[in-house]
């Protein structure tokens, strides 16, 4: 296995993703590696042309993303307290290719992603599930789950 120098955890800014960044900080503590959070603002109010009742959709994306930005704001400033150097990358526009061209340009070698089950409004607020990303994925990808679900044969 070849070192770890860059990673990147990739933030949806809901309550599970504080996990993913706890995961990407012990990771870069272990391999001295540098760590970078991104997070894209995907409105599908402005990039989905959705034919649905905007104002509740709006107002539910508006508070979900405020509540997980504090929220992650919370987990990034304590590390950086701390001294763990954090780079925040937030863009704007379709996830998956937001995400591919920040590993690009910044070399990543590893991805923390979360593997829970999305909840409608949450699938709808960020965007496609993990697998577009994880099938086309250049560099190595940790997957976390939030907990444990039982195997069905």
């Amino acid at each position: 296995m070849h070192d770890i120098k860059r990673i990147l955890v990739v933030s949806r800014m809901t309550k599970y993703c504080g996990k993913a960044v706890h995961y990407g900080i012990s990771l870069a503590r272990s391999y001295k590696a540098e760590l970078n959070v991104i997070h894209v603002v995907y409105d599908p109010l402005i990039f989905g042309a959705w034919n649905l009742p905007k104002p509740s959709l709006e107002e539910d994306y508006r508070k979900e993303l405020k509540k997980s930005k504090e929220d992650l704001d919370a987990i990034i400033i304590a590390e950086k307290g701390k001294g763990m150097p954090i780079k925040e990358i937030i863009k704007e526009g379709d996830p998956t290719k937001e995400i591919f061209a920040a590993i690009k340009d910044n070399n990543i070698d590893l991805v923390i992603l979360l593997a829970h089950e999305e909840w409608r409004l949450e699938h709808f607020l960020f965007g496609r599930s993990n697998e577009e990303i994880i099938r086309k994925m250049p560099c190595s990808v940790l997957l976390l789950k939030d907990e444990p679900h039982p195997l069905v044969f």
